[in-house]
């Protein structure tokens, strides 16, 4: 399988944006299937470096495949994104002249039925990105959790209003017999949901729970949040950071991280002089989220819900740097 049924999101802004060049070094930090990797190699007519990193072993090696297009050009790790420090310690690498982080869920995780992902087709309910990484199931979860916490998971992860009544829905079913299969959870959760809104939900009932599951199983908000604290020090002058999000959660930490690194000062605001001598260290180049274009969402409906926010780099001074 060397060419891979997966398209990548926003590839065309992304490539844009960080403008990679010959002798450039770059972080994919969510190799996935390489699409935005060979994107950036493509633009840099082969003469770019990458670091790539990805927690699911089957992606990376068909990613692996796909990059021998570029021979020796980018190297591979089997790490979280937030692990990015101990691929560029091992590159060799102070710095990056850019990176792009894509969180969403790729086409291979969510096609085959054996990796849990998807209520489409039935399978174990396992969701991990890593199995190998030692990280609890989602069955474990669904089936462990005290109703409370699957409460705040679906409600909040999945931006689900009925995250109280399909908790409860799990709790009772559980009692029964073990929630062992994805048809199963899908299942249980379109019956809690009422009749009129299963008539006019645009989407499958279950959508939201399973993708709430998904972020749990695989802590995606920690990841994120410990990535943005760390970054920035990587980033050399003039630098650009391109993340796609998918999820309301995450949007909201890149924002936030964003806005915090363009801040600067970080006194009160009750307080009239500056005293913290803080500078800003990169500059916001989207000021709302890019969203894709229609025809992306005709050719690509899985980057329907997708975000593209862009940071860049600014000087020791705070100062923008020429390109």
């Amino acid at each position: 399988m060397s060419e891979a049924p997966h398209i990548p999101v926003m590839l065309k802004e992304v490539v844009e944006y960080l403008s990679p060049r010959a002798g450039g070094r770059y972080l994919d930090g969510t190799l996935g299937l390489a699409g935005h990797s060979l994107g950036l190699l493509r633009a840099s007519e082969g003469g770019a470096e990458l670091v790539c990193l990805d927690r699911d072993e089957q992606a990376l090696g068909l990613a692996r495949e796909r990059l021998n297009e570029f021979p020796g050009r980018a190297r591979t790790f089997h790490l979280p994104f937030s692990a990015f420090e101990t691929a560029l310690e091992e590159a060799g690498w102070a710095g990056i002249d850019g990176a792009v982080l894509d969180l969403g869920v790729s086409s291979l995780q969510l096609d085959e039925a054996e990796r849990g992902f998807s209520f489409m087709n039935d399978g174990p309910l396992d969701m991990r990105m890593d199995p190998s990484g030692g990280m609890p199931t989602a069955r474990l979860l669904v089936n462990r959790e005290h109703y409370e916490e699957l409460r705040r998971i679906i409600r909040d992860l999945g931006d689900e209003p009925l995250g109280g009544k399909i908790a409860r829905a799990i709790v009772r079913a559980r009692e029964q017999e073990d929630i062992r299969t994805t048809s199963r959870l899908a299942e249980i959760v379109a019956k809690a949901y009422p009749p009129d809104r299963r008539r006019e939900a645009r989407n499958h009932p279950a959508t939201r729970t399973f993708m709430a599951l998904r972020m749990a199983v695989n802590d995606e908000i920690g990841e994120i949040k410990a990535f943005l604290e760390r970054i920035v020090p990587h980033l050399n002058p003039g630098a650009r950071l391109a993340v796609i999000s998918f999820h309301s959660a995450e949007d909201r930490e890149v924002k936030e991280a964003f806005r915090l690194w363009a801040k600067g000062c970080r006194c009160p605001m009750t307080q009239q002089i500056c005293t913290c001598d803080r500078i800003p260290l990169a500059r916001i180049l989207t000021k709302k989220p890019q969203l894709p274009t229609q025809l992306e969402m005709d050719r690509n409906p899985r980057s329907r819900s997708a975000k593209l926010r862009v940071s860049e780099r600014l000087g020791p001074d705070g100062a923008e740097v020429r390109r």
